[in-house]
């Protein structure tokens, strides 16, 4: 059975349920955080944009860090009957997509996301599980939520499934 696509754009979270798909694309330095809960079949997708508030002038939107998108997609996955306990997480981006203009030795913003998400994980209990991580190419991710399976593709790289 077909279900839906969801548009999870940067800076963005979204809970789905056993028909739907997350999807979010353009994935370079910012980080895809993907939660899945398998016994209720319900996931999670944020596009989280800065590793943390300190970075942005405007930070009232929770998807934007990994320290309140985390939180709050558990809370979203939770209200539609997901167990805490069950939630696994996969990570997909990171990538430094501009680190030949970078000074040498400087830590990149996408290794930075990547960084604060695991930590975030670490802190809530929620096991990784998974990743497609740094590089210097974008990423398209799908999370279908039927079964959890993450497919990670790539221009240059072709696709892996998480």
């Amino acid at each position: 059975m077909s279900g839906w696509e969801l548009l999870v754009r940067v800076a963005d979270l979204r809970s789905g349920l056993e028909h739907d798909t997350l999807v979010t694309v353009g994935l370079g330095s910012c980080v895809a955080i993907m939660l899945y809960e398998p016994e209720a079949r319900i996931g999670g997708m944020a596009h989280i944009l800065l590793p943390s508030p300190v970075l942005s002038r405007v930070d009232s939107n929770p998807a934007k860090f990994p320290q309140s998108a985390i939180p709050r997609l558990i809370e979203l996955m939770v209200a539609e009957g997901a167990r805490p306990q069950r939630i696994t997480a996969r990570l997909a981006g990171g990538a430094s997509m501009f680190a030949a203009l970078a000074p040498p030795g400087t830590i990149q913003m996408g290794e930075r996301n990547l960084v604060a998400a695991r930590q975030v994980l670490n802190t809530h209990g929620v096991p990784l599980v998974g990743e497609a991580v740094g590089g210097d190419y974008g990423r398209t991710v799908r999370l279908r939520v039927c079964d959890g399976r993450v497919e990670v593709s790539t221009v240059a790289h072709g696709i892996k499934h998480l």
